[in-house]
């Protein structure tokens, strides 16, 4: 089996491609909903947050992210406090996953593929690609946020042009490019390497 890992910078367009890859069937594991999941149903994630962040941090619905993430996303040392107490776990989550899965290929999907070493769990490392300008006007239209809440969380990961280089494969998701024939090329591409 053949593991893509596939990035992109926020607003870039990547859960988009994910429900592609989905839609040839092709099973993805999207890393931030597993985080999201483990942090609520992971005692040993609760508590160690709980020591590191306060009782607060959770409440009767579970982890208030709302709250971590003014906590985190204003302090880059508390940042990489937090993952590294929880990319370990993803990863562990994911190798499970992978044993489940049967196909020819598998995809992890996650915003901060290379920032969190999970490009050295994949085979095939995929950036979507999106102008800054256009992927700032989809967060903030999509999460009714502003300019200045969406370019602190872009600045927290790396630059989609280092994604780029980093890439073996781009897809540019540039509202001028279809995705579609993008997504056959790559998959031909890969079926063909």
């Amino acid at each position: 089996m053949t593991t893509i890992g596939l990035t992109g910078g926020i607003g870039s367009g990547k859960s988009t491609v994910a429900s592609l890859f989905a839609a040839y069937d092709i099973p993805v594991y999207v890393a931030d909903d597993a985080g999201k999941r483990l942090m609520n149903t992971s005692p040993y994630l609760r508590n160690r947050l709980t020591s590191l962040l306060g009782n607060d941090i959770y409440g009767e619905d579970g982890l208030n992210r709302r709250m971590m993430a003014s906590l985190i996303f204003n302090d880059t040392c508390l940042l990489e406090r937090v993952n590294a107490i929880i990319h370990p776990a993803i990863a562990i989550d994911f190798d499970h996953w992978l044993e489940w899965q049967t196909g020819r290929y598998a995809v992890l999907e996650s915003a901060i593929l290379f920032e969190s070493g999970f490009d050295g769990k994949v085979e095939i490392r995929l950036t979507v690609h999106a102008p800054e300008a256009l992927r700032l006007q989809r967060v903030m239209s999509r999460e009714q946020a502003g300019e200045a809440e969406v370019r602190q969380r872009m600045n927290n990961q790396l630059p989609d042009e280092i994604k780029v280089k980093y890439a073996d494969y781009v897809i540019l998701n540039d509202d001028k490019h279809a995705l579609i024939p993008q997504m056959e090329n790559f998959l031909a591409w890969l079926n063909n390497r």
